[in-house]
């Protein structure tokens, strides 16, 4: 028997075709197997086939084929640990109860046998642990009686780690630790850790940027080999780098971020061809050309999968020589870029566009604030920004609207904040305020340009049929809507809801919030009422957008399906819009498994700056605890109110015990019921709340009602 390992693995998933079990023995008689090369060869594989989930081996050493009842997955525990649920390989979810868990810890890459439903999902229960997931914890130390033990940070995980005398290595309870896992949960038995590192008092904020970073697994520090091959690319553009490249280095060009921006993917600039045309064309740095495919830096950059940005540090997917100077379109410079040109007309509707490789040179760094500012008629920013970047900017202000306009028609969901806010911290790091962040035109101007752009590059593989990177945003599933639905009816807001909701109704919902108090609160349900977006190779449109295809294209330097795209189009300008066969093969296969990767590196960022954003609320409020606050109920369930500081966006929790009744819910009109006093509480009720406890650990914070004679039965008006 002489074979490469593809062909061995093939003929082993045919033969289980035909035999539902086989020992390792069984498999050599089937495979006549003489020798013992070819004995660990043929052992080899299986253990590759158990170890990628395809096979599993059970107690008596028999290999079988992961059937409909046998799923291999990653099991994820909800925040309050009272549940489980294993995203299978498919995208599957199916339910976990603890009680089933079998010692497994979240992350892990586990094997569940389906053995029933839990409410629309299957239910399952693991049967064995594949794979760890982690390591290491993230945590406080604390000492109980004779013992200590680490409280990790992060609240799906269910256990508390048992740390033994001699594995403490002068860590001292209150601080937070980076604990190794020495022995893993079983039954009767609490998991053991050893401390490795203090990273210093649970109430420094020095320690809360590295807890995120080490509680997320992120990494700051490039490889070696990756800072080698840095150190070979160039300073600056060189001359024959800029061959056969369009040219807009005497054009208007520039760059428009936020202020404190350091890493500059795209610069704008317009001209009008006539009355009812625009030429727009958005300029995006070329990385590809830098960060070549196999590479030590391309390797590390799909790693990473994302830059990550926690308050004012960021961790780049790329070495800051790329980042910040060489790939970034500073103010001056001449610069590669990758340019979408677009001709539109005045309903925003794409007359043509082309494709080219590009040089830039920007003529201004500008920022959001000076741009709003000229916007709202400021004489001094006209000033310092002059008369031909006021007067590109102005065609872009006219063009953005139409744009905005044209997405509003087809149903795209517009003025989603999302409850993002800005931190304001002292020289010394602790928070002094926290501001909810606002949108000017700028912001929305630079948005509708870098969507158009997404979506342009998007339809040219659409409409080719070949191997992409789409970025999608699936239809919510109509269970998950009823919430919304029942939500804004308890604000006294009549919207239909049709059997096949199109993005269209929830736009009208956030319309007819827009200057409501819990607005902020109903773009959050909105946003957790819609599945997450993703990327995918498999083109179904974008439900937000009301977009048939869309992609990321627009920040290379920050995200590596951006970096992927870019590849995929020069390879198509290459060879004249056409892959051969062998590359259609091989895309056809990898690109599936960059959008999956990409897609979790993008949610473990997401939340890691969640994380850093919900410490720094507790440690805001922490400074107000018995201070009374007036909070707007934002939910109701049967055990208190879920509360938000309106002008702080921080929510906590009234628990029902702390009120002067005792109190019924009614799940129909979501209400709770005092039987003494009668007292209805409902969404959209204004309270004046105090502070009462603050967990930096937990991210929780519990609110107390204060009762005041004009305060009861108060509603906001509507």
């Amino acid at each position: 028997m002489s074979q490469s390992t593809s062909d061995l693995r093939e003929r082993i998933e045919r033969i289980l075709v035909d035999n539902m079990k086989l020992t390792l023995k069984e498999f050599l008689k089937v495979l006549g197997v003489k020798n013992k090369n070819q004995r660990k060869e043929v052992k080899a594989v299986l253990n590759e086939l158990v170890k990628n989930g395809t096979l599993i081996r059970d107690g008596r050493g028999r290999y079988r084929r992961i059937g409909e009842d046998l799923i291999v997955g990653t099991i994820e525990f909800t925040r309050r640990g009272n549940m489980a649920f294993v995203i299978a390989q498919d995208g599957k979810e199916i339910a976990v109860p603890l009680d089933n868990t079998n010692g497994a810890i979240h992350g892990d890459k586990v094997l569940i046998e389906i053995i029933g439903k839990w409410r629309n999902l299957p239910m399952g229960r693991v049967l064995r642990i594949l794979e760890r997931g982690k390591d290491k914890i993230i945590g406080v130390l604390q000492l109980k009686r004779s013992f200590s033990y680490v409280i990790p940070d992060d609240s799906k995980i269910v256990y508390d780690f048992f740390v033994p005398l001699e594995y403490m290595h002068g860590a001292k309870p209150g601080q937070k630790v980076i604990a190794k896992i020495t022995k893993w949960p079983s039954h009767g038995r609490y998991p053991e850790a050893e401390i490795i590192n203090v990273l210093g008092d649970v109430d420094d904020p020095k320690v809360d940027i590295p807890s995120v970073i080490a509680k997320h697994g992120l990494r700051e520090e490039f490889p070696p080999e990756v800072m080698d091959e840095i150190r070979k690319l160039p300073n600056e553009v060189l001359d024959e780098e800029k061959k056969d490249r369009k040219d807009f280095t005497d054009q208007i060009v520039f760059t428009i971020d936020g202020e404190d921006a350091k890493d500059f993917d795209d610069a704008v600039s317009i001209r009008k061809l006539s009355k009812n045309k625009y030429l727009l064309s958005v300029h995006i740095a070329d990385v590809s050309h830098y960060v070549k495919e196999g590479s030590a830096i391309d390797k590390e950059a799909f790693s990473r999968g994302t830059s990550v940005y926690l308050l004012d540090k960021v961790i780049p997917m790329l070495p800051f020589k790329l980042s910040n100077n060489l790939c970034s379109l500073v103010e001056g410079k001449d610069r590669l870029t990758f340019t979408v040109q677009m001709t539109l007309d005045c309903e925003g509707n794409t007359l043509s566009y082309e494709i080219s490789p590009s040089v830039i040179r920007s003529k201004k760094r500008l920022t959001y604030t000076i741009v709003n500012r000229y916007f709202l008629g400021d004489p001094a920013a006209q000033k310092q920004l002059g008369k031909k970047i006021c007067h590109s900017l102005d065609l872009m202000r006219e063009l953005s609207k139409i744009l905005r306009e044209s997405r509003r028609r087809r149903g795209a969901i517009l003025d989603v904040e999302g409850g993002e806010v800005d931190v304001i911290t002292d020289e010394k790091g602790y928070v002094v305020d926290i501001l909810p962040r606002k949108r000017g035109e700028a912001e929305i101007l630079i948005e509708e340009f870098m969507i158009k752009a997404n979506e342009t590059v998007a339809e040219v593989f659409h409409n080719a049929g070949l191997p992409f990177v789409y970025r999608i945003h699936e239809q919510p599933d109509p269970e998950v809507l009823i919430q919304l639905r029942e939500y804004v009816e308890a604000l006294g807001l009549k919207i239909k809801f049709p059997k096949t909701v199109h993005s269209s109704v929830l736009q009208k919902i956030l319309e007819a919030v827009k200057d409501h108090p819990l607005r902020s609160s109903v773009e959050k349900l909105l946003v957790r009422s819609m599945k997450r977006a993703i990327y995918s190779a498999f083109n179904v449109g974008h439900f937000g957008l009301a977009s048939f295809a869309y992609t990321h294209f627009t920040s290379p330097i920050r995200r590596y399906p951006d970096l992927v795209v870019h590849r995929l189009l020069k390879l198509y300008l290459e060879q004249g819009g056409k892959f051969t066969s062998k590359q259609i093969e091989v895309y056809s296969q990898l690109l599936p498994k960059i959008a999956e990767h990409c897609s979790k590196k993008e949610r473990t960022a997401d939340e890691a700056e969640w994380d850093l954003i919900s410490i720094k609320k507790v440690e805001y409020i922490s400074r107000y605890m018995g201070k009374t606050f007036d909070v707007v109920v934002t939910n109701v369930t049967r055990f208190g109110l879920f509360v938000e500081i309106p002008d702080k966006l921080i929510s906590g929790l009234i628990h029902i015990s702390t009120l002067d009744d005792y109190y019924n819910y009614d799940e129909k009109k979501n209400i709770l019921i005092g039987e003494r006093t009668g007292r209805m509480f409902k969404i959209g009720d204004l309270l004046k709340a105090k502070v009462v406890n603050a967990n930096k650990i937990s991210g929780e914070i519990d609110f107390e009602l204060v009762e005041e004679e004009e305060n009861v039965g108060k509603r906001i008006s509507r």
